[in-house]
């Protein structure tokens, strides 16, 4: 481990009495580090200082730099300080065309206010109401917003129920839709607060992909993730009309058992609210994402979907179409089969 030299006064401190340590005469970026904690601006100037000495004493070198990679632990990057958003399964109602419909291809998913279906259906989401934040950052370049990135977005109504899946609603698309990322980094949807259904935490899932264009495919997101929704908020909501059914669903689970957020309770996933029942609720989450990688969550996690009359089209209570196993559901007899899939 490399230690800073000995301290002296930065060029410009007005403060003689205050030291500034120094790597090789360089001022560091963060004194109170150790020289390999400087961050990547600081390396690649070591880096070209070295190179320069190498080419001074005729030396023929190759000096490798591994371009936007990972640090050895994970969840971390060498360009930024923030922590990349965890991989999360998008479940079995994505509405991405990985597993039956695609809003993504439809006219008019393009919008903030996602209460309503548009194109042919005319069905309204009813709910407390919610704004979602989510702040999307790109660590590659140095934790700045990821401008032009495109944010689809997708949770269940008060019931429970999924539309373009679930019984009743398989012809509606609301609580769908896609924003694109400005120069201040944030998108913004105004919805309903979701309901908690059988064996899932409360949830709103969302993917990121690099531009407008890259949505036709949705292997071309590069993060796949769900925002957790804090439980006094939850118990709030869910002691007003319409969400009755959310009130034993949500009793019966906690972050730390939930399928998908139960490896860290949801740390860096649980969102920040404020508001109230009445005037509604701004819910906000900080999502750093990884430009240059494609997610690893994937597939379905073991926990619950919606079910007693919330199932899918034509799959009865909680089950998937018929001829359709939700993407990464185990195969009959293999470990886990039978087991519901997260949603």
């Amino acid at each position: 481990m490399h230690h800073a030299d000995d301290p002296t006064t930065a060029p410009g401190d007005r403060s003689a009495d205050v030291p500034a340590p120094r790597y090789r005469g360089r001022p560091l970026a963060r004194p109170h580090e150790d020289v390999e904690d400087q961050g990547l601006a600081f390396d690649l100037g070591t880096l070209l200082q070295r190179r320069h000495v190498l080419r001074g004493l005729g030396v023929g070198a190759v000096l490798g730099l591994a371009a936007c990679g990972g640090d050895s632990e994970a969840g971390t990057t060498s360009s930024g300080d923030l922590a990349e958003i965890p991989d999360e399964t998008a479940g079995p109602y994505p509405g991405d065309g990985s597993n039956g419909p695609d809003v993504l291809e439809q006219s008019g998913v393009v919008r903030s206010d996602v209460r309503s279906s548009f194109g042919t259906a005319s069905g309204t989401a009813e709910g407390v109401p919610m704004t979602l934040t989510l702040d999307v950052v790109d660590v590659v370049g140095g934790d700045v917003p990821y401008e032009g990135a495109a944010v689809y977005v997708w949770h269940c109504d008060r019931e429970g129920r999924y539309s373009m899946y679930s019984e009743g609603v398989e012809d509606e698309n609301y609580l769908r839709g896609v924003q694109v990322v400005g120069a201040d980094g944030t998108v913004e949807f105004t919805s309903v607060f979701p309901a908690c259904y059988s064996g899932r935490w409360p949830h709103v899932h969302f993917e990121v992909y690099p531009d407008l264009d890259s949505t036709a495919d949705e292997a071309n997101a590069v993060a796949v993730s769900q925002v957790a929704l804090p439980q006094d908020v939850c118990e709030a909501v869910y002691a007003t009309t319409g969400y009755e059914a959310s009130v034993a669903n949500l009793a019966q689970v906690s972050l730390e058992t939930d399928g998908v957020f139960g490896d860290d309770g949801g740390e860096r996933q649980l969102a920040t609210v404020t508001g109230d029942v009445t005037g509604g609720y701004a819910v906000s989450l900080t999502v750093p994402v990884d430009s240059s990688t494609r997610p690893t969550g994937g597939g379905v996690a073991s926990g619950g979907m919606p079910s007693g009359g919330e199932g899918v089209r034509g799959g009865g209570p909680g089950g998937p179409p018929p001829g359709e196993r939700p993407v990464g559901d185990p195969p009959a007899g293999a470990p886990g089969a039978g087991t519901a899939a997260a949603a």
